[in-house]
């Protein structure tokens, strides 16, 4: 029975259901879910690149920051927390930056959260030292370091409402073919707007990430003391809801085109939604975190030295005409096409304040 039909089944057994529920199934039902069957998802043969797969400069960037903050910290032990580390290439990619600094590496834990199964059999067949698997990060014991994430919450699973007289929820139905109908919202989802002091205007369609505030909720209760990097593309509340994202910003990935149709190819494409980076501070700050900085991704790795560091492995590579030339263009996509896009957002708990490198370009600690 393939996925649509599941999820019909049920329809037809329960009546309709949210789209959030709808979105959960399409992408993490039991190996029929996007994430959870064997097809290639990231890179040339998948339906969307990371950052990681351009250039191992970007990993070695994060790692730069990383390594910063284990000196701030001043602690012996420290760990790497990833969740939802893809095909491995960012971990490894820190990873073999951070053995020239032998203090910090054998002492260094790095932990992955994977919530797809296919995904994390790729990893372990390729990511063989300092590694280890967990399935919550309750399990991690005495964290301390930092937590992060690339292009995770952007997949979690989102409520969708229309502000109509009252706020009402989308809901999936079948008759014939997937259809929309609306239910009145509930409570949390008026709360969400409430907490934000965001007023949708009538016609507005928009997400609401519940996950991503149980998420802050969960890793805080976890960290002990450290830093939480989180790398998305997503804005705040004063730029998604402007007229021009009336519609929301919910997008589809399938073989490198973008569409905007949750409903087709099933199981088979990426549902994405941006990031809302002022609920990220809300929460965050509602449950111990202090905010360090926000800056896009571009700015992040340009202040971390970026340029220096290629053209120091250009120097050592005997190919540098070649490799030059695929620098210039995986820096478009790096720095101007996705660096502009995503951004970068730091949190600490139980540490001073103290100014970061990566976000010598960020003009403020406020997420607005």
């Amino acid at each position: 029975m393939s996925l649509s039909d599941i999820i019909i089944e049920r329809i037809k057994k329960e009546g309709p259901i949210s789209f959030h529920d709808f979105m959960e199934m399409a992408l993490y039902y039991p190996e029929l879910g996007y994430y959870n069957s064997t097809q290639n998802k990231i890179g040339a043969a998948g339906d969307f690149y990371t950052s990681a797969n351009l250039s191992a400069s970007f990993g070695a960037m994060i790692a730069r920051q990383i390594e910063e903050m284990w000196r701030f910290m001043d602690t012996k032990e420290f760990k790497i927390v990833e969740f939802g580390a893809g095909t491995g290439l960012l971990c490894h990619d820190i990873l073999d930056y951070l053995k020239n600094n032998q203090p910090l590496y054998q002492n260094l834990s790095y932990c992955i959260i994977e919530k797809s199964g296919s995904l994390r059999d790729k990893q372990q067949k390729y990511l063989t030292e300092k590694v280890l698997w967990y399935n919550s990060i309750n399990e991690i014991p005495e964290l301390n370091g930092c937590i992060l994430s690339n292009e995770l919450i952007d997949n979690f699973s989102v409520h969708q409402v229309i502000m109509q007289e009252e706020l009402m929820e989308v809901f999936v139905d079948y008759k014939d073919h997937f259809k929309e109908v609306l239910k009145l919202a509930k409570k949390e989802l008026n709360d969400y707007f409430e907490v934000l002091k965001v007023h949708l205007p009538k016609g507005f369609r928009a997400e609401i990430n519940l996950e991503a505030q149980s998420w802050i909720k969960e890793i805080t209760q976890s960290l002990q003391k450290g830093y939480v990097i989180t790398i998305d593309y997503g804005a705040t509340s004063s730029e998604l809801y402007t007229n021009r994202r009336s519609d929301g910003t919910l997008l589809c990935y399938n073989k490198h085109h973008i569409n905007t149709n949750p409903y087709q190819y099933i199981g088979e494409q990426d549902i994405t939604t941006h990031v809302n980076f002022s609920a990220l501070s809300e929460w965050g700050k509602q449950n111990g975190l202090q905010n360090c900085g926000f800056t896009e991704q571009a700015y992040f790795l340009l202040a971390l030295g970026i340029k220096e560091y290629q053209n120091q492995t250009l120097l050592n590579n005997p190919n540098n005409m070649k490799m030059a030339f695929q620098e210039s263009v995986i820096n478009y996509k790096l720095l101007m096409d996705m660096g502009m896009k995503f951004k970068v957002f730091i949190q600490q708990k139980g540490l001073p304040l103290k100014p970061l490198s990566g976000l010598k370009f960020s003009n403020s600690h406020a997420v607005n």
